[in-house]
């Protein structure tokens, strides 16, 4: 039977479904494998750097070609055997392969590419801090489902490496929590009728939160969490960071590096329900979160109450005048920084740089606009003290950064 071409392939520099031998270099910072056949950028999922592999060309770029994985000649020593039998085929996970020490080293590595390349930044960046929990550790999954075909199959799980649209049928997820695998087929089990009933044009997605209260599906639903010594609640859909196990570690370093130069005020921007302003409150005089979004500062308010700290308050910033209401002198000032993934808008970064707090704590998801961000931070006068990566998704490809700047 002839191999069927897809329309829109480009075959140069490769035909279609080539078979290469290659020897991986290294990996990028979204988790592929980067060879090159003389001189040519080749990307190939699932691989460790040192490795000889066979790959199968399925896509030609202006400038790099994606292939699959179809066998590991020489394997790395680092190479492990994934816990997942879904492993390579759903999307979610990208290093199950990896022993977790290179995984740590490798996700250090990603952080000191893009501070360079996207900053500008040639400061050393500390190993990786690892998750006490390296299987089982994720409080919250969210499982995607269509309407049911028409065999009357219906999927529900994630997106299969690769796809757009296409869902794998995951009935249990060994990043989750062990109390949301005990869940998890009940709530499937739920969906399905639901969907067979209603027969949706569109599909739907699943929340599973594993709270103090349990397993909650309920985005409406108020829960709660605590960390160290510092309970919070919120509506179990709305954003809050989901592994338990490695959050109270984060939260004291970031508490440490703010109050590291003597500063006696702290400033959380982007505060949402209070994470770091309640976790921290104890090593300085007063607090103050900042905050767009008023429904998380009235939560914000609550968690204050709840567990009684009393030198924290917290204000709706609006985007144009986000520090107007402070009268802490920024001179004896730490401010931490801990936006969505897109990073830091301009507007906020003008109002820091006038504002000028003396000690910056950036947290980000996302260290390459963290990167763009800090470069402005340094030319307005910002220097960087220490970079520290945090892993809350092992695994997985992504990473927590956290970057400590002093006035110079």
């Amino acid at each position: 039977m002839r191999m069927q071409v897809p329309k829109n392939f480009v075959a140069e520099p490769f035909e279609y479904h080539q078979e290469l031998e290659l020897t991986i270099e290294r990996l990028t910072n979204l988790g592929m494998g980067l060879a090159r056949v003389d001189g040519w950028v080749v990307m190939v999922p699932y691989v460790i750097p040192g490795e000889k592999v066979r790959a199968r060309i399925f896509r030609n770029f202006q400038n790099y070609s994606d292939a699959d994985l179809i066998e590991v000649i020489e394997p790395s020593p680092e190479r492990v055997e994934p816990k997942c039998p879904l492993y390579q085929t759903c999307g979610g996970c990208q290093y199950q392969h990896i022993e977790y020490g290179q995984q740590l080293k490798e996700k250090t590595g990603h952080v000191e590419e893009l501070m360079q390349k996207l900053g500008g930044i040639d400061h050393p960046v500390e190993l990786a801090h690892g998750s006490p929990q390296v299987y089982h550790y994720r409080s919250k999954i969210t499982p995607h489902y269509n309407r049911p075909d028409k065999e009357g199959r219906q999927p529900i799980g994630f997106l299969q490496y690769g796809r757009r649209n296409q869902i794998v049928d995951v009935q249990q997820c060994p990043i989750a929590t062990e109390a949301i695998n005990e869940a998890l087929p009940e709530a499937r089990e739920e969906a399905r009728r639901a969907g067979g009933k209603k027969r949706r044009k569109r599909g739907g997605t699943l929340l599973m939160r594993h709270v103090l209260e349990g397993v909650v599906t309920d985005p409406q639903e108020i829960v709660s969490e605590r960390v160290g010594e510092v309970c919070f609640q919120f509506k179990a859909g709305e954003f809050f960071q989901n592994n338990p196990y490695i959050l109270p570690e984060l939260v004291e370093y970031v508490a440490a590096e703010a109050a590291s130069e003597g500063a006696r005020y702290l400033v959380d921007a982007y505060c949402g329900v209070g994470l770091f302003a309640l976790s921290t409150a104890k090593n300085f005089e007063q607090v103050a979160g900042v905050e767009i979004s008023e429904p998380a500062v009235r939560w914000a308010q609550a968690n204050a109450k709840i567990s009684n700290v009393k030198n924290a308050r917290f204000v709706i910033g609006k985007a144009e005048a986000i520090f107007n209401g402070l009268k802490f002198p920024a001179g004896e000032t730490a401010m931490v920084i801990d936006p969505p993934r897109k990073g830091c808008d301009e507007s906020f970064r003008q109002q820091l740089l006038a504002y000028r707090p003396q000690r910056l704590v950036y947290v980000s998801c996302d260290p390459a606009t963290q990167a763009r961000d800090l470069k402005e931070f340094i030319a307005g006068g910002y220097q960087i003290t220490r970079i520290q990566p945090f892993d809350l998704f092992p695994h997985t490809r992504h990473i927590e950064n956290v970057v400590s700047l002093s006035l110079s």
